[in-house]
């Protein structure tokens, strides 16, 4: 992959106009962004463990342009969706935020967001975390760091149960929860959320790799033949007596896996160090990370935060300015380091910290086939209807077609907000 965010080409890369360059979508409307480096005042909000690390990083940007200054706002992740949607209507916007994938498609249609000047390259970005910054075409904001899903499993209650390398296709997958669940193995091969806020995020990989569209032609399509499918085998789970279908108390999950009792179970990069630190040396070499299994793809979730800059924002050439800084990949290691943060930027992954740790490798390989959930502003309405389905799919075997159909009909009631 080619980038042209070295220190070598900083200069030149910040004169581009809009003008000859993808940006990936409709970017008519976006302005060039002035020559030289940044100066004045950028403030900037940013949500959780971003936020109260994002200061120091600020200097450093400001060693480098030494006529500019970083202000950032740490802001709590319970009220920032409140805090951005009344700066929007007071057009009191900072001239940067932080901004959650799933939220793009509401901020974007208020027209408050500066199109991205095309001084951003979109291949040096993972496409599905490119993708979730486009909203009717155009892209508003520029991919910060993502996260994506993987399945972990015991590799010696694998080996136990006579299997020797991870799952590749759907089928593959239920035969090693069963396997691994066999007399003297676990409680649970395979632990899934049964339903309930959050519990698309894992649902959604299965319709995806089996080409379930979520919208086509500006319409929900959530009763397909190929999420019905999905859903299905989603459902066979529950069914079969290898997931568990009431939630894990806080902590059990984890305290689940590490004393065998969970087998497998589908989350981020972050589970890692929760069981590192839960199972200490007894739970090394234990375990593993796979990809997603293959039905006609193997496609995950892909989420994480994107960077978008205001239009109405004080000092716009600065704060994209500071926004492809933050995108160059020495930089995104730099974060990676500090915070645990994915780069987005995929010439990042060269790096020797991300390539050569086994675990994050799987991940970096995930996130080539990764999607995110349709940029409408009304998804997480949308979303939630669908987890409600869930639990009734899991706990009260509800039939995955009567479930798609309902979940059609709150969206279609509800609309994509186009």
């Amino acid at each position: 992959m080619r980038t042209r965010m070295t220190a070598v080409a900083l200069a030149a890369a910040l004169a581009l106009t809009a003008c000859g360059r993808d940006a990936g979508g409709d970017q008519e409307d976006a302005k060039p962004v002035g020559e030289g480096k940044a100066k004045g005042e950028i403030t900037v909000w940013a949500m959780g463990a971003e936020g109260e690390k994002l200061g120091a990083f600020a200097q450093a940007f400001s060693k480098d342009n030494p006529d500019a200054k970083v202000t950032v706002t740490a802001v709590p992740w319970d009220a920032a969706h409140q805090k951005i949607a009344s700066a929007i209507a007071a057009k009191q916007t900072p001239d940067v935020s932080m901004i959650g994938t799933t939220w793009m498609g509401e901020f974007g249609k208020t027209g408050a967001l500066d199109p991205t000047p095309t001084l951003f390259d979109k291949g040096d970005y993972f496409s599905g975390a490119w993708n979730t910054t486009v909203v009717d075409g155009t892209s508003y904001a520029v991919p910060w760091y993502v996260e994506t899903r993987a399945i972990y499993y015991r590799t010696d209650l694998a080996q136990k149960a006579g299997l020797s390398k991870p799952p590749q296709t759907w089928d593959e997958l239920k035969a090693m929860a069963k396997a691994m669940q066999q007399p003297g193995g676990a409680q649970w091969g395979f632990n899934l959320q049964p339903g309930s806020t959050g519990a698309w995020q894992s649902f959604l990989p299965f319709a995806w790799s089996n080409g379930a569209e979520l919208v086509k032609d500006g319409k929900f399509t959530l009763d397909t033949p190929e999420l019905v499918e999905a859903m299905a085998y989603w459902q066979s789970f529950f069914t079969d007596k290898l997931s568990p279908n009431d939630l894990p108390k806080e902590g059990a999950l984890e305290a689940g896996f590490v004393n065998g009792s969970i087998a497998s179970f589908i989350s981020g990069p972050w589970h890692a160090g929760i069981i590192d630190e839960q199972g200490g040396p007894a739970i090394k070499g234990k375990y593993a990370v796979a990809a997603m299994p293959t039905k006609k793809t193997a496609t995950s979730f892909i989420g994480g935060s994107n960077l978008a800059v205001f239009k109405d924002a004080k000092n716009r050439d600065g704060a994209w300015k500071f926004v492809q800084w933050l995108s160059r990949p020495e930089v995104q290691v730099q974060w990676f380091q500090a915070v645990k943060d994915l780069p987005a930027v995929q010439q990042a992954w060269q790096d020797q910290s991300l390539s050569g740790d086994p675990m994050l490798a799987v991940f970096g390989k995930q996130l080539q086939d990764a999607q995110a959930p349709p940029a409408v502003p009304t998804w997480e309405q949308v979303a939630a209807a669908l987890d409600a389905e869930l639990e009734k799919v899991a706990k009260a075997g509800e039939s995955p077609a009567a479930a798609a159909k309902a979940v059609q009909d709150k969206a279609t009631a509800i609309g994509t907000g186009a």
